[in-house]
Formats: structure tokens, sequence, C-alpha cells
């Protein structure tokens, strides 16, 4: 039967306002001036009922947060159109919700008052803004600490310390090692940003292992010797790798340098391979002093430190591990760390093994 031809005008309009609210993917519902339910959408019954049928209920029966009681009950008492945020326990995990809630100006015009209330999920929004405010939080802090030293030693150079020669070229060091903290720090987080924005992309190709971690460790060759720390390349040489080789140096020269930076004065860092599971697995072992079992599931976390006293005075940014994090999942691999206090570390990047020359012909 058609709407045009229904007789119950109250239950053509209830039918029409149940398509239109089932149709929506916020949750939605409707309530009476008694305070009950008299409509609802499936998405509002999954938020708020596991999916059962909440109609005839009262408020306070399906939803516990009072802020939603309180603009319902504004939106039926006075008229009023309020927004607020309110928290609701989905499946174990706390969301987050902009209710949204109005009264029904064509129910006041048959002598009723109803108020209808939208729940917009900004879980994901307010987590991504709290991680925004910890990262702008760390990165002032990160970069105000090598300022504020940089400025104390330019006063102090500039009320006479320059006279002082030897304390002057002190005073520089200090000056340029905070300076190069600081550079380090901005391309880092530079680099990041641009990486978590999708704005880096790879071209894997097949790339000769042994002689990238030679290259790579050659850059960071004056780090080592100031420690004593030597060098072990235990790829095979006839290794070969499915990787962005500008990618895959970024990853190596950061783990590689954190091995020189947390291993023990005379230790020892060695590369290793091995390929196992359908995945090649590239291994940065150094024999310092262990990272605590309890660090370990945040160790790739941006300006996480397990020392931050010790980073910052080895010229740590905080991010490097982020970035190898968010490097190895670009090329649909992963980074994790085994670690044993007294013995030492050893973090390994899973790469995809190499396609067969069938399948990169395939491809092509």
């Amino acid at each position: 039967m058609s709407l045009a031809t229904q007789k119950d005008g109250s239950f053509q309009s209830r039918e029409l306002l149940q398509e239109m609210i089932s149709s929506i993917r916020e949750g939605v519902i409707i309530v009476d001036r008694d305070g009950r339910v008299l409509a609802s959408n499936p998405a509002a019954r999954s938020l708020l009922a596991g999916g059962e049928k909440i109609e005839s209920r009262r408020l306070e029966e399906v939803v516990a947060d009072q802020a939603a009681h309180d603009a319902i009950g504004r939106a039926l008492k006075n008229g009023e159109s309020t927004e607020t945020k309110i928290e609701i326990a989905v499946r174990h995990d706390n969301r987050v919700y902009d209710l949204r809630a109005a009264p029904l100006s064509f129910a006041e015009k048959r002598g009723q008052r109803h108020a209808i209330g939208i729940f917009y999920d900004i879980t994901r929004l307010e987590r991504l803004e709290k991680v925004r405010q910890e990262f702008l939080s760390n990165v002032s802090h990160e970069l105000r600490t090598p300022l504020t030293s940089i400025l104390t030693f330019v006063e102090t150079l500039d009320d006479g310390g320059l006279e002082d020669e030897e304390n002057s070229r002190r005073f520089l060091q200090v000056i340029r090692r905070n300076a190069e903290r600081m550079h380090h720090l901005i391309d880092d987080v530079l680099e990041l940003s641009l990486i978590e924005a999708g704005k880096v992309t790879v071209n894997p190709a097949a790339i000769q292992l042994a002689p990238l971690v030679d290259e790579a460790w050659s850059s960071l060759t004056k780090k080592a010797q100031k420690r004593g720390i030597s060098f072990e390349n235990q790829v095979p040489r006839a290794t070969t790798v499915f990787a962005d080789s500008r990618r895959l140096e970024q990853i190596l020269i950061n783990l590689m340098s954190n091995a020189i930076k947390f291993n023990r004065e005379g230790g020892t860092v060695i590369v290793a391979y091995e390929e196992s599971g359908g995945s090649q697995h590239i291994h940065v072992a150094d024999n310092g002093d262990g990272i605590e079992r309890l660090h370990l599931p945040r160790i790739f976390e941006r300006f996480y430190r397990t020392d931050s006293a010790r980073s910052r005075e080895l010229g740590g940014t905080g991010l490097g591990l982020a970035i190898v994090k968010h490097l190895a999942r670009l090329h649909h691999g992963a980074v994790t760390v085994i670690s044993t206090i007294g013995t030492g570390s050893t973090f390994t990047v899973s790469l995809p093994a190499q396609p067969s020359a069938t399948e990169t012909q395939t491809s092509a």
C-alpha cells in the first residue's frame, strides 16, 4: 500500500521517519516528553544496546552519561538545541561522541514534545588531536632545551667571555653541538611528518645488501671510533633484498647509530641476514646494556626514550625508531626488537621476500 492510500496519517509519518533515520550512519534516537525512546536507527541500537531494540525504554536505561540526559532534557523542556561531548563504552573500548540534541518542531505543532539526539563518533579525531598536542609539546620541549643552552652561552660570551680564549672556544663548541642537535631534530620532524602524511613513497628493487650495509656504516665510522665500537658485517656478499635502496640505507643508519650510542664502550655492532617464512630479515645487534622489558612495547613511539638524559647527551632526537617503523611499513614489512638486560639488543627489519623473475615479468 502506498503512502497516499494510508488511512492513518501518524503511521505514515512514523514509517517515513524510520526509513530516513535508518539510512543515516550516525546513531539517531527520538525521545518523547516522558524520556522514552520512540524511534532509533540501527547505528544507535548497535551503539547503545549491542543491536538490541531500545524503543519504549527510558533514556536512562540506554545512555549512562549524565551530559546526554541533560542535553536531551533541555531540548524536551526548554526547546533548546545543544551540543555536548560524551563517552560511551563500546565493546570494552571508550568511544567519544559529539551528541547534538534538538527539539522536533513537527511534534510541537501537534501538541507534543519530542527531541532528537544524533551521536557523531569523534573518537578518531579526539585521538588525533591528542597525538597532535603531545607532538607539539614534545617538539617544543626538545627545541627549548638546546635553544636555552645556546642563548645562555651567547650571553656569557657577550658579557665578556670572548676575552677568555680557552672558555670561549669551549662555549662555541657547546653552541655548535646544540645547534646541530636542533638541526637534526627539525630534519627528523620534517621527515616523519612527510612519511605520516603519505608524501613519501618507496620504489623497491633488487639490491645488494652487504655493500649497502658497508656504505651505511661508513657514514658512522667517526661516531663509532670515539667510543671504540667495532663492526661486523655478517651479511653474505651475494645477498639481495627487494627494497628501496635510499630508504633501506636510512633504516640501517638509524638502527646502527642507535647501536653505537647505546652500546658499551669497546662494544660491537653486528649486522646479519636470514630468510624465513617468506620474509627477508635484517638484524642489527649490539652488546650494550639492553632495554628493560617495560619499555619494549613503546620503543617505536615518537619521542619515547628509555633514558632521556643519556639520549639527549648522545644527540638523539627520539624520532629515529619511529621513522624506522614507518619506513618498514612502507615496504609492507615491520621492525621488531629483542633485548636482554646486560647482554644487548637486536633490532630486526623484516621485508617481503624478493619476487621471482616470473612474478616480476607478470607485473611488468
